[in-house]
């Protein structure tokens, strides 16, 4: 009955096909990345030898290998932010390379070194954003990723295979469940069944299954070195779910401390040039953009007279970096005498107090005036928080900026909220927005803070790009 079972399991991922598309969406982003600046350069300057610059063309094959080298085709099990810093190391590493050997040989013609800085950065920008696109037109389909196999049936693997379908970029397709309790054989979690004992691996490895997970958390040491060793025979990529749920999951690295595993968990909040090098970038870039958006403020700040009587800006009190309260500044989107209007509002409509008191937000709001409703749908209504960062009162990406009030609901989690700047964007704003609950947005500001680095930062404001496009979540 249970051989049978496994005989059903239908593995319709694709992984060749799922790393040919990532690697042919490199190779398209590469040949406009290293192309374009070229010429470019030669319709502004003219002084450039395009055949020259273009006999170099097999670079392209080393940019190819040093992604597949960091483990980019086809990229399963790796999150948007490291595969960020792997994309720049390598493509760093290679245009190295490039400027060392052109350099050291003396090549003539001279190239241009404005043009390999152009398309350096062309490349970092292009090349995440192809991937992107891959995923965003292709992670839901069936065939994309890999076929995962899930050793063991709890609680972890209930919110692993969840996690996993929310975010199918990462390419783990999760086809089976493998768990010892015959009580839970046959049963199903989140639509995929659970088949049997560990012992079924070894036919499921059969059906191309290379990629297994280890989410038995609870399982006593011996007994987990046990089925390491097994499981290890029959899978090539064996991840193991560690029982240290909340901890910081991002640049956890081993160490190998005299033949003991060790697990270096670095405190970039505690290291200096982390912290300077966000507080610095936070400074250039919303200088930049105030000066750059002053036109577009003016424009918004007359709408807003014209559709409403009262102040352009709303400044609201907000708890933030160590507990130090600040106004934080937005476009005025409300009614004047706003609270006593949500009163009525909620008297005349007891069913909706629930709404409110959960999420401290009406998707229907009576108090929030017509170009308000599009301020707030398109995040406009924040730009003003660009003058809290050049304040040193805010950041450009951290948690979601609280009141008061919303103290009590962070509970355990609001010393780690304390620790940074609240950010004009962050986890909560890319991740769903209005959409998500409260204690999925305290979930989301402690990963931020636990797991800070530059390159959180600059997944975040890429993905916040996307999300003000789209509207998703707003209201």
């Amino acid at each position: 009955m249970l051989p049978a079972s496994v005989r059903d399991v239908q593995v319709t991922q694709r992984p060749l096909l799922t790393a040919f598309l990532l690697l042919l969406g490199d190779l398209l982003a590469l040949v406009f990345s290293l192309g374009a600046p070229v010429y470019l350069w030669n319709l502004w300057k003219g002084d450039v030898s395009v055949d020259a610059h273009f006999s170099l063309w097999p670079v392209v094959l080393f940019f190819l290998s040093a992604y597949a080298f960091m483990g980019l085709y086809p990229g399963a099990a790796i999150s948007p932010v490291e595969e960020l810093r792997r994309l720049f190391g390598a493509t760093s590493l290679v245009f190295g390379g490039l400027v060392a050997f052109l350099f050291f040989t003396k090549e003539e013609p001279v190239y241009s070194r404005a043009i390999v800085l152009l398309a350096w950065g062309l490349v970092l920008i292009c090349v995440p954003l192809s991937r992107a696109f891959m995923r965003y037109l292709f992670a839901s389909r069936p065939w994309w990723g890999v076929p995962t196999v899930v050793l063991g049936a709890g609680r972890t693997a209930e919110i692993l295979v969840r996690n996993l379908k929310r975010w199918p970029g990462l390419g783990l397709k999760v086809v089976a469940f493998l768990d010892d309790d015959p009580e839970k054989w046959g049963k199903a979690i989140e639509g995929v069944p659970v088949l049997g004992g560990l012992g079924l691996a070894g036919e499921l490895r059969g059906k191309g299954i290379s990629y297994a997970v280890l989410a038995m958390p609870g399982v006593r040491r011996e007994r987990l070195l046990e089925i390491l060793e097994e499981q290890g025979k029959q899978f090539p990529h064996l991840l193991l779910i560690p029982d240290l749920l909340g901890m910081a999951s991002l640049f956890v690295s081993p160490r190998d401390l005299g033949g003991l595993l060790g697990l270096e968990i670095r405190q970039n909040l505690l290291l200096p040039w982390p912290r300077t090098f966000k507080r610095v970038f936070d400074v250039v870039v919303s200088a930049f953009l105030l000066v750059v958006l002053l036109p577009f403020f003016l424009l918004i700040a007359l709408l807003i007279k014209l559709s409403s009587p009262g102040p352009v800006f709303y400044g609201h009190l907000r708890v933030g970096q160590g507990g130090k309260q600040f106004r934080a500044w937005k476009f005025r989107t409300m009614v004047q005498n706003a609270d006593c209007v949500l009163s009525y509002y909620l008297e005349a409509h007891p069913e909706l107090r629930v709404e409110w008191e959960r999420d401290q937000k009406l998707k229907k709001d009576p108090r929030v005036t017509p170009i308000g409703r599009i301020l707030r749908k398109t995040s406009l209504d924040e730009l003003p928080q660009l003058w809290n960062v050049l304040k040193g009162e805010m950041s450009l990406v951290g948690p979601r900026p609280i009141v008061e009030g919303e103290v009590s609901k962070y509970g355990p989690f609001f010393g780690v909220y304390l620790r940074v700047r609240p950010g004009v964007t962050g986890l909560w704003q890319v991740s769903g927005r209005n959409e998500t609950g409260y204690e999925e947005r305290v979930n989301l500001d402690a990963y931020y803070v636990r797991n800070w680095s530059p390159w959180l930062d600059f997944y975040i404001l890429a993905r916040t790009v996307w999300v003000v496009l789209t509207g998703k979540g707003a209201y």
